[in-house]
């Protein structure tokens, strides 16, 4: 660029001197002037075209030069930057590598440190037990010093007074002392056998049960497990059992109850603990001699159909009930429960009509006593929905129902009532009270139950009899239908350990003196008070 100017300003330094060689020569020679002047004019354009020419290639040039040397200008930096950060890295990577390490040596030693610390620690708190422990002994032998010393006084006087004492009534006092010491040691070993039985109790109670089912036999199992079907003739029975059995073994299978053909003529018998399959079994069976048609297809065809009508009939007597009782607005699956009632019996009583007493009964005293009416019936007809499926859930038919209950969201009176008719909780309410007390009416009604009035309140002046036997006892009470038996005793005659001793003798003298179903708890109370009167 600098070259190109200084190649036009020399240029136009030439074009003034010419200029002015042309002006002096002028005067000399007009033509030579004119000729000179033209050929100084077309040197000048020459010289002006040739001066642009190089400043446009010099332009170009110190362009295409300038861009060249910023490209390797901008690659030097580049690679000078890039050789810089490495550098950088490196130094970084380095100092890093020596902070870790240092980072590591100072973790190393704190973690010595702390575990010098706990060592410390540990080594602080074992010598502080040490010494606390020798301090114990210490104190431990001086109260045994004292303790020794006030055993020789006691001793030296209890020699005095054995020295007075005839033989009788040393003997008497030896037995008595005695007696004391091992009352601890027997309510303690009979605490811990209770412990043990209990871990065990569950697998003998179902062995027991197992044994008890497969050897029970009787009036009660007869009449309450069985039904039997009349047929037209004998020759029905060969066509019941079909070929090779074929017929007899889809019936059980289908039905879950077992077909006995016997020697007793025109009979069949159906055997199980489930009256609500066994019904089923039973109108399936009448389906099939009516029908004539008996193979196992038509038997599966006619027990679906059997079990459907079960349902609807099952429905229908809940729906009856219900009507009967009052009690409209039940939940469908309520109704269907209290209607499986209808095939369950206890004692002999059918447990549906029993809870349309109950109901009855219960609405009968809430009208007398002002309170309301409508849930008292309903509390007293679903009291023992519990019972329809004990069988199928785990536990006893209170619990079942009052879980159901409240499953249903049936009112809080109504759940207190159905799981406080037996005692298993304290009533909250005066419904609850009057379903409790229609229960016992209707289960003592002459006639209702197989067992007699009678009976039943013998067995519960036998249980208070027997407890009130004992010595030491203030009092006792059969409660819960005789299913449970409190005693009170005397608190200056029977100690705390006594008491357990006591509730094993009593539970023994039951079991020994008394027959009796399911269990019957035994509640020993001792209690001692101290009343005074501020005056």
């Amino acid at each position: 660029m600098i070259n190109m100017i200084i190649l036009v300003v020399f240029a136009l330094i030439g074009l003034v001197v010419g200029y002015l060689a042309i002006s002096i020569k002028l005067s000399k020679a007009k033509e030579q002037a004119e000729t000179t002047l033209l050929k100084a004019e077309q040197d000048a354009v020459n010289l002006r075209s040739q001066a642009e020419h190089d400043a446009d290639h010099l332009r170009v040039t110190a362009e295409r030069e300038s861009k060249a040397q910023r490209k390797e200008f901008l690659l030097e930096a580049k690679e000078e930057a890039r050789k810089y950060r490495e550098d950088i890295e490196k130094e970084f990577e380095s100092e890093r590598q020596e902070l870790k390490q240092m980072e590591n040596r100072l973790t190393e030693r704190a973690t010595s440190l702390d575990r010098k610390d706990e060592n410390l620690s540990s080594k602080e708190l074992a010598l502080e037990k040490k010494e606390q422990s020798l301090a114990d002994k210490s104190k431990h032998l001086n109260e045994r010093e004292e303790n020794v010393t006030q055993l020789e006084a006691e001793k030296q006087a209890e020699l005095e007074r054995i020295g007075q004492m005839t033989i009788a009534e040393a003997r008497e006092v030896i037995l008595t002392e005695t007696e004391n010491n091992l009352t601890h040691e027997i309510a303690t070993r009979i605490k811990d056998a209770e412990a043990q039985i209990i871990d065990t109790v569950d697998k003998k109670a179902k062995n027991l049960l197992a044994q008890a089912m497969q050897r029970l036999s009787g009036d009660y199992v007869t009449e309450q497990t069985v039904t039997t079907v009349h047929l037209p003739d004998d020759n029905m029975k060969g066509r019941i059992i079909g070929r090779e059995g074929r017929n007899i073994r889809t019936l059980e299978s289908l039905t879950g109850i077992d077909v006995i053909i016997d020697d007793t003529p025109e009979v069949v018998v159906l055997s199980g603990f489930d009256p609500v399959r066994r019904e089923i079994a039973r109108m399936t069976l009448e389906a099939l001699i009516k029908d004539g048609r008996i193979h196992p297809a038509r038997i599966e065809e006619l027990v679906e159909k059997s079990r459907k009508e079960m349902d609807n009939r099952i429905r229908e007597y809940g729906e009856e009930a219900a009507y009967e009782i009052g009690a409209m607005n039940l939940h469908p699956d309520l109704i269907k429960i209290m209607g499986r009632l209808q095939f369950r019996t206890s004692y002999g009583q059918n447990v549906l009509r029993h809870s349309v007493e109950v109901g009855k009964l219960a609405g009968i005293m809430a009208s007398e006593l002002g309170e309301n009416v409508a849930l008292a019936r309903r509390a007293g007809f679903l009291h023992d929905m519990g019972k329809a499926i004990d069988k199928e859930v785990e536990g006893s038919h209170v619990e079942i129902g009052t879980e159901f209950a409240r499953k249903y969201k049936e009112h809080p009176v109504v759940v207190n009532a159905i799981a406080s008719h037996h005692g298993d909780v304290e009533p909250e309410s005066v419904i609850a009270v009057i379903v409790a007390a229609a229960d016992a009416l209707s289960s003592a009604r002459p006639g209702a139950r197989n067992e007699s009035v009678e009976n039943y309140v013998k067995r519960l002046r036998d249980l208070e009899e027997i407890a009130s036997s004992f010595d030491g006892v203030q009092t006792s009470f059969a409660l819960q239908a005789g299913r449970e038996i409190r005693i009170m005793v005397h608190p200056n005659k029977i100690s705390d350990d006594e008491v357990t001793i006591l509730s094993h003798k009593i539970r023994e003298q039951i079991e020994k003196n008394l027959d009796y179903p399911g269990n019957i708890k035994v509640t020993v109370i001792r209690e001692f008070r101290a009343v005074d009167y501020a005056k």
